[in-house]
C-alpha cells in the first residue's frame, strides 16, 4: 500500500506547525522531518514537540532527514543526528552516500564511504533506528549499478528512490524495479528539461509517476512516496499535487 506524505523541506519557510497543518489539510499521512531547518540536529526538544504534534494531527513521522555525508562529515556526528532521530520517534533516518559521483570515487575513497554506512547502521540498529541513504546526484547512488551495490555490500540499509533531473519513463521503471523490493521511500516530484530550476507541476508527469506508482505498489508492501520540489513553493499549488497523487494511489 501506497503511504502518501511529504518532505518537510518542501516548505523551509513555514513553521513546525504549519506544515503539521498543510500536510493534514491536503489529506497526506506521513511526514519526513528535515534536520537542517525544522528538526536541527542536537535539538531534542525541537524532535519531540515535532514528533508530538505530528502525532495529533494524527500523520506518521516517515523518517528524519539528516545531512550527515558518510565519509566526509566527522564520524561523532552521527551520534547526535541519531539521538534527534530517535526523539523524533523517527524509524529511519537519511543519511548521505558520499559527497563525490561514482565516477568520481576510487576504490578507497568508496571503501570509506561504505564502512562509513556500516557503522551508522549498526550504531542505529541499536536503538531499532534504520539508516537510509538519500539518492542523489554526486554520491554513491547516482548511478543505479553502483546503487544496487551499495545494498549489497551494507545489506542493513535502506533504499530510497527519486527520479533524475530529466527523468525517462523506462529508465526510471527500470532503477525502480532494481530497488525492489527493499525500497522503502520515494521521493516525488517533476522536473522539465533543466532540472532543479523547471519545476513542473505534478500532473504533468502523470506519464512518469502512474507507472512508478504501479510498480511500487504491485507486490502490495507499505512504501511511502513523499512529495517534494512544488512549483513555486506554492501552498496551493502542493494541494493540487497531493490531489493528484491521492487519486492515482486511490489512499
Amino acid at each position: 500500500m501506497i503511504v502518501p506524505g511529504v518532505v518537510s523541506v518542501t516548505f523551509r519557510q513555514l513553521s513546525v506547525p504549519e506544515i503539521v497543518q498543510v500536510t493534514a489539510d491536503s489529506g497526506l499521512r506521513a511526514i519526513t522531518w528535515a534536520g537542517d531547518v525544522h528538526v536541527p540536529v542536537g535539538d531534542l526538544a525541537a524532535a519531540e514537540r515535532a514528533r508530538t504534534l505530528t502525532a495529533e494531527a494524527g500523520l506518521l513521522v516517515e523518517g528524519y532527514g539528516s545531512y550527515y555525508k558518510a565519509g566526509d562529515t566527522e564520524p561523532a556526528a552521527f551520534a547526535d543526528a541519531l539521538r534527534t532521530a530517535v526523539a523524533l520517534g523517527a524509524p529511519v533516518i537519511r543519511v548521505w552516500a558520499g559527497v563525490t559521483g561514482t565516477a568520481d570515487t576510487d576504490p578507497a575513497r568508496r571503501a570509506a564511504v561504505t564502512e562509513d554506512l556500516r557503522r551508522c547502521a549498526e550504531l542505529a540498529a541499536v536503538h531499532g533506528v534504520r539508516v537510509a541513504v538519500e539518492y542523489h546526484v554526486q554520491t554513491l547512488t547516482d548511478d543505479i549499478d553502483s546503487a544496487t551495490r551499495l545494498f549489497d555490500d551494507v545489506p542493513a540499509l535502506v533504499p530510497y528512490w527519486q527520479p533524475k533531473e530529466t527523468p525517462h519513463v523506462d529508465s526510471c521503471l527500470k532503477e525502480v524495479r532494481s530497488l525492489l523490493p527493499k525500497l522503502r521511500t520515494a521521493h516525488a516530484f517533476s522536473w522539465g528539461p533543466d532540472g532543479f530550476t523547471e519545476r513542473l507541476t505534478l500532473a504533468e508527469r502523470a506519464d512518469l509517476w502512474q507507472p512508478v506508482l504501479a510498480e511500487l505498489n504491485a507486490d502490495e508492501q507499505d512504501r511511502f512516496v513523499l512529495l517534494e520540489f512544488v512549483l513555486d513553493d506554492s501552498v496551493e499549488q502542493f494541494h493540487a499535487d497531493a490531489t493528484a497523487l491521492l487519486s492515482w494511489t486511490g489512499a
